[in-house]
């Protein structure tokens, strides 16, 4: 029986009935000496304790896409192959490019939310350099199968979730899918494609998306294996101008740190209560010790580095809770490198989904901005002639047109790009 499934959910609501009916129904009924009387009445009580506490786990986990499925809980789940030393760069010597082609089989994912705004779709990939095996799930944007659109690649964002947290998080607890589709359909958003890997790799532990020689090379898996896979099976831009990274909590550490550190591979990137060091999770594998906090730090990479990346970051934050991480960077980042922050109210939420689903249409405004060709090269979505790359601040450049969908919906304005440090951003 899926944990997350509805089986699973109808079953711990009706052991609950049970257990508050028993203690009703049997309590003056127990029968025999005192000792045991009182044994049976303990039991009777300690199975309503039980089945709520359980009750309470499932209702939450279902909220908040903890965890996937058995093995991450009971942490018996171990998705890496090997783990081989491969070098500063993460590719062991490997070109990813000159890999061949690898045609992936997918299927339709099964959980909440799944087969919403057009369905999700989901593979199981064996990373070719990092030694990762996991599951990758893929959501294509409605004009991915518009006539109008077959000669056109779409932008890709990578999506991170928290730990514990799993991939389908994005889809099923955040609706990111669902939320986004209309806005591409109107023009509001350009028409991303929305991959979201496996990141919970190893049974208890975070990775901290760090290559770790001998446990796990989370790195190359999420900058290397994984985008290898999507530009091989869909019509995606290519690396980095046409990719970013958006992540929660611990994700959005994750989408910062791969931004900064493989500008080669990722020209933007989304962090939604996110921390730069990554002691930031007390159990990262990343935060072990003073060297792995460095490599995988991405204020001390950008403090390190004589050129700054060209990259363009977006953060947001309660005060105490991602604002300090983004305001940090801020304050060091130099061109080419670009940092938006925005300060949350606390009256915004906690840290949880709540506070991070509001934001989604705001955050794909801005990776519109940073994706978005000038507004003079923007042509008809038909019209695949005549479209001009243009560079913003960041150096971002893009074919995609600013033209809603077929149905006869009105043109984008490209978002500003701009955030402000002490406004709210909690935006419809």
């Amino acid at each position: 029986m899926s944990l997350t499934g509805t089986p699973f959910l109808l079953t711990s609501f009706a052991l609950c009935a049970v257990a508050l009916a028993l203690p009703l129904v049997l309590w003056s009924r127990v029968r025999g000496p005192a000792p045991v009387r009182a044994a049976a009445r303990l039991l009777m009580l300690l199975f309503v304790q039980g089945t709520a506490v359980c009750l309470v786990f499932v209702l939450v986990n279902n909220a908040n896409s903890l965890y996937d499925d058995w093995a991450d809980l009971l942490g018996t789940g171990d998705h890496v192959r090997q783990a081989p030393d491969l070098g500063a760069d993460g590719t062991g010597g490997i070109a990813p490019e000159s890999l061949p082609r690898v045609r992936q089989t997918f299927r339709q994912a099964r959980g909440p939310h799944m087969r919403e705004a057009g369905g999700v779709r989901v593979t199981d990939l064996r990373g070719r350099v990092s030694g990762v095996d996991a599951e990758v799930y893929v959501w294509l944007p409605p004009q991915y199968g518009e006539p109008a659109y077959r000669h056109r690649t779409f932008p890709v964002v990578e999506l991170l979730p928290g730990y514990p947290g799993s991939a389908k998080a994005w889809f099923g607890s955040l609706r990111v899918h669902e939320q986004l589709r209309p806005m591409m359909l109107d023009g509001r958003v350009a028409p991303f494609i929305l991959v979201a890997p496996r990141t919970n790799l190893l049974a208890r532990s975070d990775t901290g998306c760090a290559n770790l020689p001998g446990t796990v090379n989370a790195e190359s898996w999420l900058s290397i294996d994984v985008p290898r896979m999507v530009m091989d099976n869909f019509r995606a831009e290519p690396a980095p101008g046409g990719w970013a990274t958006a992540g929660y909590s611990a994700g959005a550490h994750c989408a910062t740190k791969l931004a900064v550190a493989h500008p080669d591979r990722y020209r933007a990137a989304v962090s939604m209560s996110g921390y730069n060091d990554p002691r930031g999770e007390r159990s990262s594998l990343a935060g072990r010790t003073p060297e792995l906090r460095r490599r995988n730090d991405p204020r001390l990479l950008l403090l390190a580095g004589r050129v700054h990346p060209r990259v363009a970051l977006y953060f947001s934050g309660e005060s105490g809770d991602g604002y300090q991480a983004g305001a940090a960077i801020q304050a060091i980042a130099k061109p080419p490198t670009s940092v938006d922050v925005v300060l949350l109210p606390r009256s915004a939420g906690g840290h949880d989904m709540g506070l991070w689903r509001p934001q989604l249409p705001e955050v794909f405004r801005w990776l519109t901005g940073r994706f978005a060709s000038d507004g003079g090269s923007a042509a008809d979505a038909g019209d695949t002639a005549g479209t001009e790359d243009a560079t913003d601040a960041a150096g971002l450049r893009s074919p995609l047109p600013h033209a809603p969908s077929n149905d006869g919906s009105t043109r984008a304005e490209p978002a500003s790009g701009t955030a402000s440090r002490a406004g709210a951003a909690r935006r419809p």
